[in-house]
């Protein structure tokens, strides 16, 4: 079987060989992570108990709704351009670290001042927030990695990262031996994110590159910015209908245990998440190149990319929804057995996640990411009104339906109204054939 293999990757041409090296190497760092993490993420949880796990989980949320600010949009669009112009390498990254080190400055003061404007009595939310908020600065360094991804070179992320979410990983473990306060967690997971970026700078000089020769041009910031800013409201957008119901479940209901319940059902189904980020990061630059070489061929390869989303999709969505009252009884024990029928249905809801990687990546390659706005803000606001109306009534299962209804209609539905979509469109309906994904793949395997 072995040898199998070996000829299949052997008889590809240098980039597929690029690319299925690349995504081998994040599949093994996810696969690590998400063992490890389940693992450790499963003994923090039993510790904790469900109260000071979706206290936790509260905090994480409403932290993570900064995170568009401080990505600005511009994780593709830097990948993007550092594929196209390498020799600009210096000139590129320089700035847009820059951006992000601003804008991670700002989170930690928006953070704050909103954590005594929301949670003005809860001394120990205001707390985790403002701890966890620190972590936005260090997340400039994410700029490394978009080098990395563009040169189709993602091992290095992986022994950077993965040697320090090990050690973090130990630490978590040791604090629980210790009986240590929800406090003490949040601290460690800022920990994680220094660490890491103290790594990739680490893996990027010994690479041969010069941090010292970054330098920054207001020009190609404009640039920079000027074909990232509808990425960037659309990603405020998208993180507010995504994790909105996490911050509104812990607003609206004073037992946070309900939140406990909620964000053990979210962590797990999105625990594969990691499936379509990482072949998106792996193909997204051979795509572009090929969209200029022989379009036809582009729309033949993007197509089999949409077939892949729905399969994988699949893979995950059926077995974790029949298994849920064993997933959740074995993992996490009785106390949390309200989260199996929130987890059998969320998981449904992780069509959004694939076919929403694909799409972005299709509008970011045909420069119509004025499209990613209107999908979130419509996105946003369907989902708070639905929040609004189901969590005060159905708690953790409401926020589940109005986050697989919100998903429906903003990755599936919306590209059937806009007629500048239809390839989109297209794509979507013909993974509705089974038949006609087999007869791709075997083409593309060929």
């Amino acid at each position: 079987m072995f040898k199998k293999i070996g000829d299949f990757y052997k008889s590809r041409n240098l980039g597929m060989r690029q690319v299925l090296s690349n995504i081998s190497w994040l599949f093994f760092d996810k696969i690590l992570q998400m063992g490890l993490g389940l693992v450790v993420g499963v003994w923090v949880a039993r510790y904790l108990g469900p109260t000071q796990f979706g206290l936790l989980s509260y905090a994480i949320a409403f932290v993570s709704l900064f995170n568009p600010l401080i990505s600005l949009g511009l994780d593709g669009i830097v990948v993007r351009d550092l594929s196209r112009n390498p020799e600009q390498k210096y000139e590129i990254i320089g700035t847009s670290f820059t951006l992000k080190l601003l804008t991670g400055f700002l989170v930690i003061l928006l953070a704050i001042y909103l954590t005594f404007v929301v949670n003005s009595d809860d001394i120990v939310s205001r707390l985790l927030i403002t701890i966890l908020s620190i972590g936005s600065v260090f997340k400039s360094s994410q700029v490394i990695e978009f080098w990395f991804q563009s040169q189709v070179q993602a091992k290095y992320i992986v022994i950077a990262k993965r040697i320090v979410y090990l050690g973090i990983s130990l630490a978590k473990v040791l604090l629980i031996q210790a009986q240590a306060t929800v406090i003490a967690f949040a601290i460690v997971s800022v920990a994680e994110v220094v660490f890491s970026s103290i790594a990739l700078m680490i893996i990027y000089q010994i690479k041969g590159n010069k941090i010292n020769l970054w330098k920054i041009n207001l020009n190609r910031a404009k640039l920079l910015i000027r074909d990232s800013w509808p990425i960037f409201f659309a990603g405020i957008t998208v993180y507010i209908y995504s994790k909105i119901d996490q911050v509104m479940l812990g607003s609206l209901l004073e037992d946070t245990s309900e939140l406990g319940f909620y964000s053990v059902a979210v962590k797990l189904s999105e625990m594969f998440d990691f499936l379509p980020m990482t072949i998106n990061s792996s193909v997204l630059p051979k795509l572009t190149s090929l969209r200029r070489q022989d379009p036809e061929e582009y729309l033949k390869k993007y197509q089999s990319y949409f077939d892949l989303m729905l399969c994988l999709w699949l893979m995950v969505a059926i077995p974790t929804s029949l298994l849920s009252p064993w997933i959740i009884n074995w993992l996490y024990g009785e106390s949390y057995a309200s989260s199996i029928p929130i987890l059998s249905i969320y998981v449904w809801a992780q069509f959004g996640s694939n076919f929403g990687v694909a799409r972005s990546s299709y509008l970011l390659i045909e420069n119509k990411q004025k499209y990613s706005l209107y999908f979130s803000l419509s996105g946003a606001l369907i989902n708070i009104v639905l929040n609004f109306y189901l969590i005060p009534r159905m708690g953790a299962i409401g926020a589940t339906i109005a986050t697989l209804a919100t998903y429906f209609f903003v990755t599936i539905l919306i590209n059937f109204l806009i007629k500048d979509l239809s390839q989109i469109k297209i794509f979507i309906l013909n993974v509705l054939n089974p038949i006609g994904i087999i007869n791709r793949f075997k083409e593309l395997l060929k």
